[in-house]
């Protein structure tokens, strides 16, 4: 920081006093003859040392001696024998702290703030000054709101100091503004870099965030997928084989008496297993690439069970020995085919259990009432009160697969005995559930 003197001769006009050092008057003419003040040559100096002192930290720590070396030289230059060595060892003081700037830029902010007291208390001006600016830079990029306060304060009452020391009389005002702007220019650019910095640090957590969610979502998807397929071929396997079982056992004990009866019965399981065989290749079709197997090139495109299809179903139980009732009122036509499905899985699993538990001599019924918006479905049967509790909370995919069902169209399901006998099934299905899932 350079200051000026003014000498007046007699009968001339104020007339700029080269400094000793060699610097330029802080005054020139105007096109009118008037001087007007200029501004110290520190602050002429800023903007462009600032430029240059943040590009050359921004890569690294390497380009700060050189720029310390650039400086050294301009004060070589510049400064007379009597101020060089001071005028070196503070260019030293100002800058060489700023190859530590992005460790500690709060102690090299100080460090450089107290290097430019004693320059000013040494009154020696230098276009090292800037480095104050990178610093004040460092601290907006790294601290907080009120340790940027702090050091714009700082550096404002620097400002205020250089100005009153130095500034041409009567032209306090335009360095003094200079200098501010200077300051809040460094401050705004640390702030903004900092805050794109947290931009930046928000966004990679996020996508780190959203990439874990996908790959959790997918996880669940197979998980649901799996539930899913092992829901339908619990259903598929445990009631075609419990019916083929029946059947086997009706033709063995028929083989004596009623040789015909038994090859019915056996034609029936065979009709039953190669229907088990469809179903499930069907259901695992979509694991699968290859063509159409031993069931038929139609096997895979056959539709999925429907309500349509109870009364195959009923008449299956019949032949297994469980006589079977159908009750089916309103139109089904109209519902979706993925409700239709649940509907079958859920009659197909309660007669299943009825087939398995009940004892000879049971009879089942099954009500069914399609509304627009609901579907109520009931199985009874009349098993004596001796039938053994059935396992409707043991592990599998027995009933709670059929709660499951339910629940996808938010519906509800319960089943246990009835108070004279026999075991009841109760599930209701409400189809305009936005959250209805394939079940």
């Amino acid at each position: 920081m350079v200051g000026t003197e003014t000498v007046e001769g007699p009968g001339s006009s104020t007339r700029p006093a080269r400094h000793r050092t060699g610097e330029r008057p802080t005054t020139e003419p105007d096109p009118d003859g008037r001087r007007s003040p200029r501004l110290p040559s520190a602050v002429r100096v800023l903007p462009s040392a600032a430029r240059v002192l943040l590009s050359s930290v921004a890569p690294g720590s390497l380009l700060v001696p050189l720029f310390l070396v650039l400086l050294l030289l301009q004060v070589v230059l510049t400064y007379g024998r009597g101020e060089l060595v001071v005028a070196s060892v503070l260019t030293v003081a100002l800058v060489l702290p700023l190859v530590w700037l992005r460790r500690a830029p709060g102690a090299v902010f100080a460090a450089v703030v107290a290097a430019a007291f004693v320059q000013w208390w040494a009154g020696v001006q230098l276009p090292a000054d800037a480095a104050l600016l990178v610093a004040l830079y460092a601290v907006a990029a790294d601290a907080g709101r009120r340790a940027v306060f702090v050091a714009c304060a700082v550096l404002e009452g620097g400002a205020l100091l250089a100005c009153l020391r130095w500034a041409t009389p009567g032209a306090f005002l335009a360095p003094f503004a200079a200098l501010t702007a200077a300051v809040v220019a460094a401050a705004a650019l640390g702030v903004n870099a900092r805050t794109a910095r947290a931009f930046l640090v928000a966004s990679q957590e996020r996508a780190a965030r959203l990439e874990q969610q996908r790959d959790q979502q997918a996880r669940l998807a197979v998980a649901e997928e799996r539930s899913r397929i092992a829901r339908e071929m619990h259903d598929i396997v445990t009631h075609n084989l419990s019916v083929m079982v029946a059947l086997t056992d009706a033709a063995l004990h028929a083989r004596d008496h009623a040789p015909e009866a038994a090859a019915t019965a056996m034609l029936r399981a065979s009709e039953t297993g190669r229907q088990a065989l469809v179903d499930m290749r069907r259901s695992l079709g979509v694991l699968r690439c290859d063509g159409p197997g031993v069931d038929g090139p139609g096997a895979e495109r056959r539709p999925l069970p429907g309500i349509g299809d109870l009364q195959e179903l009923t008449e299956r139980m019949c032949a297994a020995g469980l006589p079977t009732v159908l009750d089916l009122r309103g139109a089904h036509d109209r519902l979706p085919a993925t409700a239709q499905l649940t509907v079958y899985r859920l009659v197909q699993e309660a007669l299943t259990n009825t087939l398995k538990h009940a004892p000879a001599g049971a009879r089942a019924e099954v009500r069914l009432q399609c509304r627009a918006r609901s579907v109520t479905v009931d199985i009874t049967d009349n098993g004596p009160c001796t039938t053994p509790p059935r396992p409707e909370a043991a592990s599998g995919h027995g009933i709670p697969g059929m709660r499951e069902r339910a629940a996808a169209y938010r519906g509800t399901l319960r089943a246990g005995p009835l108070p004279g006998g026999g075991w009841h099934v109760h599930a209701r299905l409400f189809l305009d559930s936005a959250e209805a899932a394939t079940a």
